[in-house]
């Protein structure tokens, strides 16, 4: 059984990096550029601290009950078995799902050399409102994170693996989004930024390297989104796979093709391209925040009934819940003056993963299986 466990580190670390890059950089950058301005590296740095507190939760969680269902285990044992606990991982399910489709419609450094200091300049700041509108929408850029905790049975020393993988990747992601989103906006004014909303990045190459570096930086926005592709798949694969063996999801999820439970996968995949081709970019980016600041503070409240098992900090936990539901309450807050229609998709999904766990119990009297103890 342990040489099959086979994840180390810095390959749990690339799970964890490579699900948060290619949604910040290449996916929702022009968007939040587009609300903060020349400040979204700050909003970068916010969307990071209150990401580094649910990291500490998930590390203590996953320690306890390492399980390739990642939250879907920590939701079950911090709520038990019931519609909550169900809906909530359904919702997991859909935000990986809404991830991807972010991956799917998106297609630094030397630009530091290339700065152009007057646009960085604290003068054309947007208010702090703007600033706090960009951070509830970056939330989603970290997203990513949570995936390292759908590893944990394939580690080989996932007690001292996952903790350090969670943070790392964190902190890794939060100096490579300050770097780039630092050296898009000292490069591109707001207009240019806002007009190449979809691939900023890209942009930004041309006034020091051209059409030729942009199109180097097309390249790796393909490779970047590919990788976080994948690193979702893995985690939305496990967690329907979980789901549908833990019994909130019908059972043909759970079959195996070659030998393989994969039908999670494909069944994501589909729904994936189903969401990709319904929503454009900004309106799914601000559906995937809501929805992980959603989960994550679920999370964090099932782990305040468990921190004596855990070992953990109950003011830290306390702290991640309320960082979560304020940068949730912001991102409300802007919807409801910006896009009341994103709010309105958003209550369709959580009645559709609350009321498809209701119906499915109600109709087939399945409940979990027997938890085996640890």
């Amino acid at each position: 059984m342990s040489s099959k466990k086979s994840m180390g580190l810095w390959a749990a670390i690339s799970v964890g990096v490579g699900g948060m890059i290619g949604a910040g950089i290449f996916s929702i950058l022009g968007t939040a550029c587009q609300i903060a301005g020349n400040a979204v590296y700050i909003s970068f740095i916010l969307a990071g601290a209150v990401t580094l507190l649910s990291a500490y939760s998930y590390a203590k969680l996953g320690v306890k009950y390492p399980s390739m269902g990642g939250p879907v285990e920590f939701l079950v044992r911090g709520f038990g078995d019931g519609i909550f606990s169900g809906g909530i991982s359904i919702l997991l399910w859909i935000g990986y799902i809404i991830a991807l489709a972010l991956y799917a419609r998106a297609f630094a450094a030397l630009g530091f050399f290339f700065i152009k200091p007057q646009l960085l300049s604290t003068i054309y700041f947007p208010s702090l409102n703007n600033i706090f509108y960009a951070t509830a929408v970056l939330f989603l850029a970290y997203e990513g994170f949570g995936l390292i905790t759908n590893t944990a049975e394939d580690m080989k020393d996932p007690a001292n693996t996952l903790p350090k993988a969670l943070y790392l990747s964190v902190i890794i992601v939060i100096a490579i989004y300050i770097a780039v989103s630092t050296a898009v906006v000292g490069n591109l004014s707001l207009p240019e930024i806002i007009k190449a909303q979809d691939y900023a990045l890209a942009e930004a190459v041309k006034p020091f390297l051209g059409l030729i570096g942009f199109k180097i930086m097309a390249v790796a926005a393909l490779f970047s989104t590919s990788s976080a592709i994948n690193a979702t798949l893995y985690g939305g694969a496990n967690v329907s796979y979980m789901i549908a063996k833990e019994g909130e999801l019908p059972e043909f999820f759970e079959r195996k093709v070659w030998g393989k439970g994969i039908e999670g996968l494909f069944i994501t995949a589909g729904l994936v391209i189903l969401f990709a081709n319904l929503f454009d970019i900004s309106k799914i980016a601000m559906l995937g925040s809501a929805s992980f600041l959603l989960i994550y503070t679920a999370v964090n409240i099932g782990h305040l009934r468990l921190y004596k098992e855990t070992g953990a900090n109950p003011v830290l936990i306390w702290l991640s819940i309320l960082g979560s539901l304020s940068v949730f309450i912001v991102l409300i807050y802007y919807l409801l003056n910006h896009s009341t229609l994103t709010i309105v998709i958003l209550s369709i999904v959580l009645l559709l993963s609350f009321g498809a766990e209701l119906i499915y119990r109600r109709a087939t009297k399945r409940s979990l299986k027997k938890r085996r103890c640890e």
